[in-house]
């Protein structure tokens, strides 16, 4: 086979392990929602047994930043619980099968609502072993059989888990950023407010003085002596 030829064929192997690793079932989920004052929001996430189930949460707006965070599982026992907590993460080894239930608890803040971002990725230890049949089954021809195609399937593998990875940081920091920007317009917003109220005292006081100077010159009568 010509060199060229080669580089076609390896060409056409690394597009079909691309489409292929695109396709795998989506196990990455993230949300934004507003949690009302002195309620409670309960999200369900489908996990498989022996499953690794990462959950990280951040409280981005609302007065105090904070919120109580509960895990459930399938059979209603209690696996994580945490009271008036403003960011948390968690890595859960699902032992059950099923729907585990994801709880922000804001019932303890009676006026305030709270904005709340989270995430959870699902890492399946047999997800990836069965992907990387599929897209070996694709290939059938054995002139490709000399670039080691269990060491491409593993770097493919590995590079895909690192961008899941890095897609998770950047969104983790987004909400990081988010939160302080929140928090720098509230401060401005308190700095400002209480710089006119102090500006408005010291402009009252400071008339105050002056009146009362000159009403102690301001006598018309004359003393006879």
């Amino acid at each position: 086979m010509t060199t060229s030829a080669q580089l076609c064929v390896m060409a056409c192997f690394i597009v079909t392990v691309g489409l292929t690793l695109g396709f795998r079932p989506k196990q990455h989920m993230e949300f934004t929602f507003i949690l009302p004052a002195a309620s409670t929001e309960c999200f369900y996430q489908t996990t498989s047994r022996n499953s690794s189930m990462e959950i990280e949460y951040q409280v981005i707006a609302g007065s105090g930043l904070h919120v109580g965070f509960a895990l459930i599982s399938p059979t209603g026992h209690r696996v994580i619980s945490e009271f008036r907590n403003s960011d948390g993460i968690h890595t859960v080894d699902a032992a059950e099968d099923g729907d585990y239930r994801l709880c922000f608890d804001n019932s303890f803040s009676k006026l305030s609502e709270k904005m709340v971002f989270f995430e959870v990725i699902i890492n399946s230890r047999s997800h990836v072993g069965g992907d990387g049949d599929e897209w070996v089954n694709t290939v059938v021809s054995d002139s490709v059989v000399e670039y080691k195609l269990e060491e491409i399937r593993t770097r493919m593998d590995t590079v895909y888990w690192h961008l899941e990875k890095s897609h998770q940081v950047q969104t983790v920091l987004r909400a990081f950023e988010a939160r302080d920007r929140y928090l720098l317009e509230d401060n401005l917003w308190s700095v400002s407010f209480w710089s006119c109220i102090n500006l408005m005292v010291m402009l009252t006081v400071a008339v105050t003085q002056i009146y009362t100077l000159r009403r102690l010159f301001d006598h018309t009568k004359r003393v006879c002596t």
